[in-house]
């Protein structure tokens, strides 16, 4: 064999065991984070995230939708971290609306290591839904709100189809006002104690056309906390009229943060 024949036989090995050795790093590398726990949000329940579930589970994820009890911060707190603490490894937590601020807080459990905000709220620590809310113009939902004797909040019909779900149709309209949960008030002046969105990656969806959050303070938000966004010309509740654009946005933040 000569000297050229011996160079090229000695290259093409090497470019085998660099082969072989790159398919054996990817064959061992750490798998995307597996289990999402969807937060929703006041004036709802688990049924808000109803578009995504299917198309995450389609995707091999395993899901949850928190019920939580609208009560209380702390309440609502605690019924995310105990479905937190049922998942078998690592976490994406994805909070709509108020359901941010109670990801913000829960989001600290070791097992989360990414947050997705859905329209939502985001506070900083010491900070609530009021204190962000008094930083911009009132927006057209709180017009829309109406108190019980135990100072529990309900959103009118016309509330619910012109200012929270104007871009659903009749039916989903219809089927949202029926599903919402009566939303206590005080919930709204408790305060986040420490920001998982400081230390945790973060995604955010701005919903452009959402007439309960002000948009701005969204894009004023997911800027805070260098959050990878997408905006979508949606009204408050995103994940019912772009389900598709939101369950891709879930499963992005599950492919770039790995288990740990």
């Amino acid at each position: 064999m000569t000297m050229s024949q011996l160079y090229r036989t000695a290259t093409v090995a090497i470019a085998g065991l660099s082969l072989a050795t790159t398919f054996a790093t990817r064959a061992t590398a750490q798998p995307r984070v597996k289990n999402v726990v969807l937060v929703h949000g006041a004036w709802a329940d688990g049924s808000s995230w109803s578009k995504v579930i299917p198309l995450l589970q389609a995707k091999g994820f395993h899901v949850v939708a928190v019920q939580n009890p609208l009560t209380s911060l702390a309440d609502d707190v605690a019924a995310t971290k105990r479905a937190i603490a049922l998942q078998d490894g690592p976490v994406i937590l994805v909070g709509h609306s108020y359901g941010g601020i109670v990801i913000t807080e829960a989001g600290n459990d070791p097992k989360v290591v990414g947050l997705v905000y859905v329209a939502a709220w985001a506070p900083a620590e010491g900070e609530s839904l009021a204190t962000l809310a008094n930083r911009y113009p009132p927006a057209p939902l709180a017009d829309e709100l109406r108190p019980d004797r135990e100072g529990f909040l309900t959103v009118t019909a016309n509330g619910i189809a012109e200012d929270f779900a104007q871009d659903l149709s009749d039916a989903e309209i219809q089927l949202v006002t029926a599903t919402q949960g009566p939303t206590n008030a005080a919930a709204f002046g408790e305060t986040v104690t420490t920001a998982a969105w400081r230390t945790k990656p973060s995604w955010f969806v701005i919903a452009a056309n959402d007439r309960a959050i002000p948009p701005e303070l969204e894009k004023a938000e997911a800027a805070t906390m260098k959050a990878t966004a997408i905006t979508l010309l949606s009204s408050h509740v995103a994940m019912l009229s772009h389900p598709k654009r939101v369950a891709e946005l879930i499963e992005q933040a599950a492919a770039r943060t790995r288990s740990k």
